[in-house]
């Protein structure tokens, strides 16, 4: 079995290279990325276990059919991925991901592969407490321009599936938490536990502090692409992919539980609204995955990996 993770060398791309052939044995795992944030530590230490060859190339613009050549699928995760930093950078953005999704979904239609491709449920944005994937348009309220293109990207992909063949299906992921070669720092959880090991006081989103927001254990990610390949659920559908629901007050507790002396600093930012919603990953559990993700091993995990940096 041939695999293609673009985007490898990325949080949660650097994570999946390395368990993939515990799921698949003697599975070719191809990794394209750009090199754009220069994550060359995810290339060290590979597990021997892996057949592994790196191509480094903007999907954009390298010819895509020999790399996909005999591949079952395809996991698509290059992409800029900093919502909060991308406001003053949406024609950017949308030039990247929309046209990297773009050219992959068309390339692994052309060569028969299998598409997932990773969205992210902050194209919600409602007023109910509970949402779905079966909710209104006016449920979908991108709040950020990575959310909006994540939007479009999916609409892409859906209809590609429905009307020109392509094998594919949707994940709308949520916020990642947990620790990886390749991980970055913008996002919440990691960027809070960042923040509490070297002893600076946590950057909170006043908006946002009471509100519930879905995350995703890197793990259950992990886990989740495999059992899309091994199932071969590609069937066009959106599903979304979360380990629970958590209030921002919730993770800062527990950060707090490996941090003791944290301190808050309460900042306005313009991601945010005054909206709390709860996601429903009921759709992806009826077909047969169990989430297994813990919060607190995902931030002790990445607060025992920074420690050692602060005298900790």
């Amino acid at each position: 079995m041939k695999i293609v993770v673009t985007g490898a060398l990325g949080h949660i791309g650097s994570a999946l290279i390395r368990e993939l052939p515990l799921y698949f044995p003697e599975a070719d795992i191809i990794m394209v990325d750009n090199m754009m944030t220069q994550r060359y530590a995810s290339l060290f230490n590979l597990p021997a276990v892996g057949r592994y060859q790196f191509i480094e190339g903007d999907v954009r613009n390298i010819d895509l059919g020999p790399v996909l050549e005999g591949a079952h699928a395809a996991v698509h995760l290059a992409a800029i991925t900093d919502a909060a930093g991308t406001f003053d950078r949406a024609a950017e953005l949308e030039a990247n991901n929309f046209e990297a999704t773009a050219r992959v979904a068309a390339a692994c239609q052309a060569a028969g592969v299998r598409l997932i491709h990773p969205s992210s449920t902050s194209v919600y944005g409602t007023q109910n407490e509970l949402v779905s994937e079966d909710c209104t348009i006016e449920e979908l309220k991108p709040q950020s321009p990575y959310a909006t293109t994540k939007l479009k990207e999916e609409e892409l992909v859906q209809a590609l599936a429905k009307s020109g063949g392509l094998q594919a299906i949707v994940l709308r992921l949520g916020t990642i938490f947990g620790a990886s070669a390749g991980m970055r720092y913008h996002t919440a959880v990691n960027k809070f536990c960042w923040q509490a090991v070297m002893k600076q006081p946590l950057s909170i989103w006043r908006s946002a502090y009471d509100q519930k927001r879905p995350y995703l254990d890197l793990l259950d990610a992990i886990r989740a692409i495999a059992f899309v390949i091994k199932s071969d659920l590609f069937d066009g559908r959106v599903y979304n992919v979360l380990t629970l629901n958590a209030t921002v007050r919730d993770i800062v507790e527990c950060i707090r539980q490996f941090v003791p002396q944290l301190q808050l600093s309460f900042v306005n930012s313009p991601i945010m609204n005054q909206l709390s919603y709860e996601v429903s990953c009921a759709r992806f559990r009826e077909r047969g995955f169990t989430f297994a993700g813990d919060i607190r091993r995902g931030v002790g995990e990445t607060v025992a990996l920074l420690a050692a940096a602060n005298g900790r």
